[in-house]
């Protein structure tokens, strides 16, 4: 069976481009007649706002998005992310690194998504007590795999990335351990989000390869960019959606993602644009972009 998954970080309200990523997944999900999970991946304490989780879900709920299964939050999921990194360790895979920022920064190259780590740990037996972080090994790792809407990605990741940090200097899990463990134990058959986890995903499928676990496929949707080509965040002020008048934004996100509900479907109800949207959706139609502007769906608002 089918099985897709919703897995907002509790930052903050849910704004558009966080709809986009639910109603992408939720439609490719229930056209398929699968399931569709949520969960909240709250493994970032310091990063969280107090009562996000609870008002993203009061959202969902607001817009006729109906999950199946019980609500998983990462919070409580720490003993199966410890038997990951045992599981890396007894596999010599794993390895304590006392490194700083700084020095990080002052010895290594860039990469995809920031400095690449120089692997100084690696080459140096380390004494447990002075351990900083956890990181997986990486070298030999070529990455291959292709993505439903943003095409073949081919990464090494020893060059791409470095071997990464999957437990932190905080103690808290890594989000790429994380996501590859709930992933799996949770079934997950295809993973529908934003572009913007799109660098992710080789370190996540390099993970499920040490793991002995299966790989998912992909779905990277594009995400939502504002007027100055920034994607919407609360990072960039995205505004919360309106949970009181959910069918505009609804309208917008379905228009975003290449289809164009009945207009006289305005003046419906969210269970009869939800029966559309099930049946009319064709992922051939999402464009093949990594971000398009917000007035892509403004239209339709």
């Amino acid at each position: 069976m089918y099985r897709g998954r919703f897995a907002p970080s509790p930052t903050g309200p849910l704004h558009f481009g966080s709809l986009v990523a639910a109603v992408g997944s939720y439609l490719q999900a229930r056209s398929h007649g699968g399931e569709w999970l949520v969960r909240m991946e709250d493994i970032d304490p310091p990063r969280e706002m107090k009562g996000a989780a609870d008002d993203i879900l009061r959202t969902l709920e607001a817009f006729g998005f109906e999950w199946d299964g019980e609500l998983l939050y990462q919070r409580s999921r720490s003993e199966a992310y410890r038997d990951a990194l045992n599981q890396l360790d007894h596999a010599n895979t794993l390895y304590g690194c006392v490194c700083s920022r700084k020095e990080i920064a002052d010895s290594s190259s860039a990469g995809i998504e920031g400095p690449v780590y120089p692997g100084i740990c690696r080459r140096t037996p380390i004494n447990a007590s002075g351990v900083r972080a956890w990181r997986v090994r990486t070298e030999g790792a070529h990455i291959h795999f292709e993505d439903r809407w943003q095409g073949v990605v081919e990464r090494d990741i020893a060059r791409d990335f470095g071997d990464f940090v999957v437990r932190r200097a905080d103690g808290l899990f890594a989000y790429q351990l994380a996501v590859a463990v709930d992933d799996a134990a949770q079934g997950i058959t295809e993973v529908v989000r934003g572009a913007d986890l799109l660098e992710s995903t080789p370190r996540q499928i390099h993970l499920q390869q040490l793991l002995g676990v299966p790989t998912p496929d992909y779905a990277h949707l594009p995400v939502v960019l504002n007027e100055r080509g920034e994607k919407l965040s609360k990072q960039t002020y995205a505004a919360p959606v309106d949970r009181i008048d959910p069918l505009p934004a609804l309208f917008a996100a379905a228009v975003f993602l290449g289809h164009t509900p009945p207009p006289e479907m305005r003046d419906g109800d969210i269970e009869s644009f939800w029966r559309w949207s099930i049946e009319a959706w064709n992922p051939e139609r999402v464009p093949r972009k990594r971000g398009l502007p917000a007035t892509t769906g403004a239209r339709a608002a």
